[in-house]
């Protein structure tokens, strides 16, 4: 505490430029987006305020909560798939045989470098009813009855759409994953052999739950990734057919800059970053519990 003291003008000078920026590409977005949502605006003639009156529509809009249903199907698969895969991955690359082995990092890690629009662009022509592989091969094969158009069929496509994201992003996990597998003391796996407990049985009791912070702190970003998808969707399906795809992000920009409603737009970002954030509380208080 006295060193903290003796120092806390260096202290507060090194952080004062990150508050700053901080501050003013996050924090005042944030009031700006809050107060704006008060507004009934097309972004050029004179605001009108009309109180809570976009909340009040915000929340019986049922395409915007099917908007944000769809962003709860990105969060489960993100939970339930990114990161067990990253996970067993991880543990895999960190294993004896293939340790410094770095091609299969880099294999697995490939997918997050890709830049979300050119992954859409694959998408769309690996899923093109007319010329797309999965349906040439389905023809080929003689299922041609099986051939659709799979991101233009409401059954199929946001469950598509959350495959290819947990394909983009599992690598990711892996390596923040495998990060934290390599800082685990070996004295402690050493002294786990020693005592009986190998392979799964000491992955299960040892392994894992020395990087329970490393997985919650994953936990975390899938549900703010998750909740944040945008480019995919928009550079895909745009919200169709017939709003199926929608996200949170997409259905506040079409409203802000395709309908011009700049205050009810304002008004779905400000109310999906308190979903975002109650998720992420919740979980973090669940998980800390268990």
């Amino acid at each position: 505490m006295q060193i903290f003291f003796r120092r806390k003008s260096l202290i507060i000078a090194g952080l004062t430029p990150l508050l700053s920026v901080f501050t003013l590409f996050v924090i005042v977005p944030i009031a700006g987006s809050f107060y704006f949502s008060f507004f009934s605006w097309d972004g050029f003639s004179p605001r009108q305020w009309v109180g809570l009156d976009n909340y009040a529509k915000l929340i019986q809009d049922s395409i915007f909560w099917n908007s944000i249903k769809n962003n709860l199907y990105f969060v489960g698969f993100s939970i339930f798939f990114e990161i067990p895969l990253g996970l067993y991955l991880a543990i895999v690359l960190n294993g004896k045989i293939i340790r410094r082995s770095g091609i299969f990092k880099t294999v697995f890690f490939m997918p997050v470098v890709i830049p979300t629009v050119v992954l859409a662009l694959i998408t769309n022509m690996v899923l093109n009813y007319q010329i797309g592989l999965v349906n040439t091969l389905l023809r080929q094969v003689g299922l041609g009855d099986w051939a659709r158009n799979w991101l233009g069929d409401p059954q199929f496509s946001i469950l598509l759409l959350c495959f290819i994201v947990v394909w983009q992003y599992t690598g990711l996990f892996m390596v923040i994953f495998l990060a934290a597998l390599q800082n685990v003391p070996d004295e402690v796996l050493e002294a786990a052999e020693m005592d009986g407990c190998t392979g799964m049985k000491r992955t299960r009791l040892i392994t894992v739950p020395m990087i329970t912070d490393t997985i919650l702190a994953s936990m975390v970003l899938c549900i703010s990734g998750a909740l944040r998808t945008f480019e995919l969707i928009y550079a895909t399906t745009n919200g169709g057919p017939n709003n199926a795809t929608d996200v949170a992000a997409t259905y506040m920009f079409n409203q802000t800059f395709v309908s011009m409603k700049y205050g009810y737009g304002n008004a779905i970002a400000f109310f999906t970053l308190l979903i975002s954030l109650l998720l992420i509380l919740a979980s973090y208080v669940f998980f800390r519990k268990r």
